[in-house]
């Protein structure tokens, strides 16, 4: 009878994976810092709501977002702030665990880490603010594109990754059946 596996969810069993689960941290955490770096600045730098043209279709600005993505539930009376917290408190358990489980996929883990620092990124804004400080807009000919941050544009390429290495790993498993 075969001995029974005993994993250790706290970090990787290998040394190679230990060294891989801490760099897709790390890659996490620079999101976090470059993120809090640009709203602080801008926070300092900005007055609410003004704003610095830098291209005729893209300015810098100070706004706030009490909601999440495209100001979803921005107009709640405050609840909304610990919901999105349980969401990515949830959200952040998830990926930890998949970086742990994974660590040698690389397109998987890197748009996990992605999420992950943006998601942090934006749940200390919520701690800190009670919203989240956005500073980047695109516009053209009175179009707008919702305000958003660092950490918003790293959930979104993770995102986009997540899905490109879902797509590739569905086609490399039906070629494999193929053959």
């Amino acid at each position: 009878m075969p001995e029974p596996v005993v994993n250790n969810l706290s970090t990787p069993s290998k040394p190679a994976d230990r060294r891989l689960f801490w760099g897709w941290l790390l890659l996490a955490l620079v999101i976090i810092l470059l993120d809090q770096q640009s709203k602080s600045y801008f926070n300092q730098n900005l007055l609410y709501a003004e704003r610095w043209n830098v291209f005729p279709f893209f300015d810098f600005t100070l706004l706030y977002n009490p909601g999440a993505a495209f100001s979803f539930l921005a107009g709640g009376s405050g609840w909304q702030k610990w919901f999105f917290l349980g969401i990515a408190a949830v959200a952040c358990s998830l990926i930890l665990y998949w970086l742990r489980r994974n660590p040698g996929q690389r397109m998987f883990c890197a748009s996990l880490s992605l999420i992950l620092g943006g998601a942090l990124g934006n749940v200390i804004d919520r701690l800190l603010h009670g919203h989240v400080v956005d500073f980047l807009l695109f516009h053209w000919k009175g179009w707008y594109f919702p305000a958003f941050n660092i950490a918003d544009v790293a959930i979104t390429c993770g995102a986009i990754l997540l899905l490109i290495d879902e797509f590739l790993r569905v086609r490399k498993q039906r070629q494999s059946q193929d053959d």
